[in-house]
């Protein structure tokens, strides 16, 4: 029997959160088109007859603008630490900018310290089966670090995640199943939720105002007829984005709302009455005391 951890690194937008959402074949990582959607390590548990395997989601790595960038950074890094093994997500293309260099500065260090580090070319299905453009992308990463294995994949698709897993299982050690079969997350409900609304938030509004919401749950609370009363606030870090938020006649919010029930039924699989409100907490993402009221604690991560 193989366990262990499994670490997802990458720089923002490479497509993370929907493989590990594929690997486990439930929707547990909210995604976006958007880069820096993940905030947070998200774990999902997944089981069958080899073992098991804890996937860990990180932020993309990027260089951190504001107080909130830098404790991004600081969960991946710290996540590497912890992994048996890191996969390293790259797009299908032969390119380092500064963003490549930073990962591969830091899983060099993981790798020297005695972490696996595997290479994974995801969108895969865009190269149109063109072996030697894939060999041309691993070749390139190959420079930069020793790697455990690599392995193309289409987080999208499917394409190649069952290669992957065969890939990880070999690599992980002889343990115990830390979770039961059944468990597919560790993520309460209650963030859960809380993460989808952010997500309707990042596709219903412009690039100007997405980076600067957080989505803070009010109340939570199931009704003895198994209905779920929702009540959240989602903040922004200006009034005039409020108006945005909210949009002409509250048509905005409405629409973020109902996509948001939508998907938290979904996951609870029950009816659910969700409440929005906004709220203007200026500058947040530079306060440590308003992060930590979020759930973004710099101070438990220096």
């Amino acid at each position: 029997m193989k366990s262990g951890f499994a670490a997802l690194a990458g720089r923002p937008n490479v497509g993370k959160s929907t493989l590990m959402n594929s690997l486990i074949g439930q929707k547990i990582a909210i995604t976006s088109g958007r880069p820096q959607t993940t905030r947070d390590r998200i774990e999902t548990v997944y089981t069958d007859e080899r073992g098991q395997i804890i996937f860990i989601d990180t932020p993309g790595i990027h260089k951190a603008k504001n107080k909130l960038g830098l404790y991004m950074d600081s969960v991946a890094e710290k996540t590497f630490g912890d992994a048996d093994v890191i996969l390293w997500l790259v797009e299908p293309e032969c390119f380092s900018g500064a963003g490549e260099e930073l990962i591969a500065e830091m899983l060099g260090a993981a790798a020297r310290a005695g972490h696996k580090v595997v290479l994974v070319v995801n969108k895969a299905d865009l190269l149109g089966g063109d072996k030697e453009k894939l060999d041309k992308v691993l070749a390139f990463y190959g420079e930069k670090l020793p790697f455990a294995g690599t392995a193309a994949v289409s987080a999208k698709t499917g394409e190649g995640t069952e290669e992957l897993l065969s890939l990880l299982f070999g690599l992980l050690p002889e343990g115990p199943l830390y979770y039961d079969e059944e468990t597919v997350t560790l993520i309460p409900m209650r963030e859960i939720a809380s993460e989808l609304i952010r997500e309707q938030a990042l596709e219903a509004l412009k690039d100007e105002v997405p980076h600067g919401i957080a989505v803070v749950i009010e109340r939570f609370s199931e009704r003895k007829n198994g209905l779920f009363d929702i009540e959240a606030s989602i903040v922004c870090e200006r009034e005039s984005h409020k108006g945005m938020v909210i949009g002409k006649g509250g048509a905005m919010i409405k629409r973020i709302g109902t996509g948001a029930r939508l998907e938290i039924e979904k996951q609870l699989e029950a009816r659910v009455n969700l409440k929005l409100f906004v709220k203007v907490r200026k500058n947040w993402r530079d306060s440590e005391v308003f992060m930590k009221s979020f759930g973004y604690d710099l101070s438990a991560r220096k």
